[in-house]
């Protein structure tokens, strides 16, 4: 009796599972699946076909709920990242303590100077799909999840009749192949920053998506080490590290902003990283890409930008046409060196530009490195200059509407009185044309080792850099000052034969010369010679 009705369960489950499989085989063609890890797919059973892509039956018409549906919650974090908000802490900014900064709101630059009202142009390199971040109502539906994850789409986007960021031609593949991000997807923005290619950072350019030479990048090279962009610039949670001197907001405030070299090189900051003694003399105070970035701007960026002019020359008065800036831009360049003690001083809208103000080169800085030979390592940066309007009584930098000057009468007196109303000034204020500067941080278009700079490319010669007129290394009193404080008059030699004799031979410290100490080489100081 007990294994009659065992039998008849069995035999009533088979019933069952054999009546699913039947209605199935007529009315769930199509259904949706999901793997192991949640991502949804499709297999078509009419056209017996069993599709193991989880996004192989989506289509465009329905993007992005579709990337929604199944990565919500991916969604949500990106809506809280730097690369969408625009804004964030900034622990690594002097000015503007306690404040939210970044190019949303608050930042000053010498490009495109401030977003002030001109969303539609600026806002085109947001990873966004048209909305502003802080838009009343804007929800994970503005992320623009194919910005990142299909380069064809990246490379395509652009802003359409309606407002909204996309593409003209739509494609089903557009959300059937996405991918992690490569060097396409992010340089799409990062290399035409500033309002063209390679204008802004100068160590990348859209050249950088194919390049196969490794002079050109011995990392992003596409016949040798072929690495992505976050190879280094590590994302969690859709959070990444990594940003220039004269970026404000830390996005991921638990792993700080600074991507290391020493991730890979490990052993290069050690007493015996490198081959040449001399070399390793330098790591403590000298940053790689010191000696391993020898020149910039291997793709042309620009030097120089004057809202006066438009690009063709002539003036941006009533009878211009709108337009871009007149701009100069260069290539092949030597870096400017400072020391660097990884804090700037980065111009936000309203404040007091004078209180930066640099009198020996008469500019008003936008991005100010600090540091000097007593605080931090050694840096290449770009450096670049922009002729930009100021408030004459209260030094203010004027965020002039760069739609009106780019998209709308072209005329920039009409830009600066509204840029001028929309920061609480009459129309009429009273403005200078000045000078302003940027340093922009170098970390890209590292060359082979065997490119880097040699001694004599530094010491002993000013074209590259001045290490006593700018970098602080010059003697703490005059001469004769500083050598008889421990002997008579010597024979007059040469720099690197005294320098040799007294640090390598006699092991005394900078300090019993020069104005700052070195104590990680064990030197003796000014006053404990033995």
């Amino acid at each position: 009796m007990t294994i009659k009705c065992s039998v008849n369960k069995r035999m009533t489950v088979l019933s069952i599972l054999v009546s699913l499989l039947l209605i199935g085989s007529t009315t769930w063609a199509s259904p949706a699946w999901r793997d192991s890890s949640g991502n949804r797919g499709r297999t078509d059973r009419a056209a017996g076909n069993v599709s193991t892509d989880p996004h192989g039956g989506l289509t465009y018409d329905e993007y992005p709920g579709n990337c929604l549906s199944c990565h919500a919650k991916e969604a949500s974090e990106m809506m809280q990242t730097t690369h969408y908000r625009w804004l964030g802490d900034a622990p690594d900014m002097v000015n503007g303590k306690g404040k939210q900064q970044g190019k949303l709101t608050n930042a000053v630059n010498s490009y495109c100077i401030n977003i002030e009202g001109n969303w539609p142009v600026c806002g085109t390199c947001h990873v966004g799909r048209g909305s502003r971040p802080d838009a009343v109502g804007s929800g994970t539906e503005n992320v623009d999840c194919l910005m990142c994850h299909n380069d064809t789409y990246a490379g395509q986007r652009t802003r359409l009749p309606d407002g909204s960021m996309g593409v003209a031609q739509p494609d089903d593949a557009m959300v059937r192949n996405v991918h992690r991000p490569t060097r396409a997807n992010c340089l799409a923005c990062h290399a035409k920053a500033g309002g063209g290619d390679g204008v802004k950072r100068g160590d990348i350019s859209l050249a950088t998506i194919t390049n196969t030479d490794r002079n050109f990048d011995v990392h992003m090279n596409g016949s040798g080490s072929n690495m992505n962009c976050q190879s280094c610039h590590v994302f969690d949670k859709h959070k990444v590290i990594g940003k220039g001197s004269d970026l404000r907001p830390t996005d991921d405030l638990a792993r700080g902003a600074e991507v290391s070299c020493l991730t890979c090189h490990s052993d290069k900051n050690t007493r015996e990283g490198h081959d040449t003694e001399k070399i390793n003399d330098h790591v403590a105070r000298v940053a790689c890409q010191a000696c391993h970035i020898p020149v910039y701007a291997k793709v042309a960026t620009e030097t120089y930008r004057d809202w006066r002019q438009h690009h063709d020359g002539s003036p941006a008065d009533a009878s211009a046409r709108p337009g871009h800036p007149y701009t100069e831009k260069m290539a092949n360049l030597t870096p400017a060196y400072k020391f660097w003690n990884r804090k700037s001083d980065n111009t936000l809208l309203g404040d007091n530009a004078s209180r930066t103000y640099n009198g020996d080169t008469d500019t008003w800085p936008t991005s100010a490195p600090l540091g000097d030979v007593t605080d931090g390592k050694l840096y290449p940066f770009k450096y670049k200059t922009a002729m930009q309007p100021k408030t004459r009584a209260d030094h203010r930098l004027i965020a002039l509407n760069t739609f009106e000057y780019l998209k709308g009468t072209g005329n920039v007196s009409t830009a600066i009185q509204q840029g001028l109303v929309a920061m609480g000034y009459p129309a009429n204020e009273s403005y200078d044309w000045v000078l302003t500067d940027t340093h922009g941080l170098l970390n890209h278009g590292v060359n082979p080792a065997s490119d880097a700079l040699q001694c004599a490319d530094c010491h002993g010669r000013i074209d590259r850099m001045d290490l006593q007129g700018d970098l602080g290394y010059q003697l703490k009193a005059d001469k004769s000052t500083v050598c008889f404080q421990c002997h008579g008059q010597k024979e007059n030699k040469s720099f690197a034969v005294i320098h040799e004799k007294h640090v390598k031979d006699k092991k005394y410290d900078c300090s019993s010369c020069h104005s700052f100490s070195r104590p990680e080489r064990g030197l003796a100081s000014a006053g404990n010679r033995d």
